[in-house]
């Protein structure tokens, strides 16, 4: 089977997927530099109105050049399609992290909040503000370093400009001055977001939660949590001074970013991390691929792979396991930390697809195949606010081995923790474990 390509670029398997996009496992032939390459569709774009929202957010990831933001390398144009090419951050998501370890050492959990803010503190400088910071948009690299990423919320201001007004977010993590829809900066509103982050390293769970959402509006906006007994006193006066309902930089008021850096608990062994990048950043390429795009496109070769499962070359297995460790593919509880999960089955390849399929129907979920392609099984998320989807694609990594990729697509990340326990429970006569093939 033919590998696909776009342009310069191999692209192999899906390593992410989200409502409007697709992101894809890739590899500049040039460099030899693996990367993500994050997909869109024109017509879905168009056909939802988004070209200025996808524009922005393209728009600023070049503009923020820092080590602790996922990296925008360029944008390409198809006839149908738009290409992004962003840099490959394979450590998988800080909330996958906190679910398995429970919650983080101060002193990590300091690590991580020295980084975020470094980043965002950044961004704030070139105008933008993220507003949907939250552990699952923080990312880790192989060397274990913090990536901030998803910008589609962001706002680009020019200097001078006054109070921002759209609600967005994810309610756990927005300032209470977001909620009540009467203007707010967005440097405080991103501040509020990093301290909630920081307290969730350090606890494992949230600051502010509730199913009931006014009874939750109610807690942000009287500050209203309490801290565990672990937390040291010097993690709590600064957490007290971020979490504050008043976004003020008046004294006694919420902390400003400056505030943050000169507090004592949060300078403990902080080396503050420089950008570097100071040249002039060029949009011409991302108003060519939005603008006009009729003359401006790059060469699709798209190989026929709906004829059976889709087959992984040996690059990308040990990519997918951080190095020569292959064993990290096999057992999906040294797994439980990446952005997908996976199980390895020696059963024929329709028979895990039809294993499959009556094991979502029994947990009440809706089943869309797309014959080995692609399987989305899709229900109602546990708090019944929204929906909760999952997407399952299947690979040959051997003769006679398959691979399960598994991946949240919409709903809560700790649901869809609980989720996969419990189809691998109910998978569990068509998984194979490699210790079976030295019984």
């Amino acid at each position: 089977m033919g590998m696909r390509r776009v342009g310069k670029y191999e692209v192999g398997r899906t390593i992410g997927q989200g409502t409007f996009a697709k992101v894809k496992f890739a590899v500049n032939t040039e460099t030899r530099e693996s990367v993500a390459m994050k997909i869109l569709t024109k017509s879905t774009i168009l056909k939802h109105k988004m070209v200025h929202q996808i524009k922005r957010e393209i728009s600023i990831m070049k503009i923020v050049r820092h080590p602790n933001i996922v990296r925008l390398h360029e944008v390409l144009a198809g006839r149908t399609k738009i290409y992004i090419i962003l840099e490959l951050v394979n450590g998988g998501e800080l909330f996958d992290k906190i679910v398995h370890q429970g919650k983080l050492h101060e002193s990590e959990a300091r690590r991580y909040f020295q980084q975020l803010v470094d980043a965002i503190d950044y961004c704030h400088s070139k105008g933008v503000f993220h507003r949907d910071l939250k552990p699952e948009n923080l990312l880790l690299d192989s060397r274990g370093n913090l990536k901030v990423s998803d910008f589609g919320l962001s706002a680009l201001t020019q200097q001078g400009v006054g109070l921002l007004h759209t609600t967005c977010g994810t309610p756990n993590y927005v300032a209470p001055e977001v909620l009540n829809k009467q203007g707010y900066d967005g440097a405080a509103a991103d501040v509020w977001s990093c301290g909630v982050i920081l307290y969730v390293l350090m606890a494992g769970f949230l600051p502010f939660n509730d199913v009931d959402l006014p009874a939750l509006y109610r807690k942000i906006n009287a500050a209203e949590f309490s801290f565990p007994s672990w937390f040291s006193s010097g993690a709590k006066s600064l957490i007290l001074r971020i979490l504050d309902p008043t976004p003020s930089t008046l004294l006694l008021q919420r902390i400003d970013i400056e505030g943050i850096r000169n507090d004592t608990w949060f300078k403990r062994k902080y080396v503050a991390v420089k950008s570097g990048e100071d040249e002039e950043v060029n949009l011409d390429d991302v108003h060519a691929v939005f603008n006009d795009i009729e003359d401006q496109y790059v060469c699709e070769q798209v190989a026929d792979d709906d004829v059976g499962p889709l087959m992984m070359n040996a690059f990308e297995m040990i990519t997918l396991s951080q190095g020569l460790d292959l064993s990290a593919l096999f057992d999906r509880r040294q797994d439980y930390v990446k952005r997908q999960t996976r199980f390895v089955s020696r059963q024929p390849a329709n028979t895990i697809i039809a294993t499959i399929e009556a094991v979502a129907e029994l947990m009440g979920l809706k089943v869309h195949s797309q014959n080995y392609k692609q399987m989305r099984l899709e229900g109602v998320s546990s708090n019944k606010m929204g929906q909760f989807a999952v997407v399952l694609e299947v690979f040959e990594v051997a003769p006679s081995l398959f691979m399960v990729d598994v991946r949240k697509v919409a709903g809560d990340t700790l649901e869809y923790h609980r989720f996969y326990e419990n189809l691998c429970t109910r998978l569990e006569h068509i998984i194979w474990k490699p210790t079976e093939a030295a019984a």
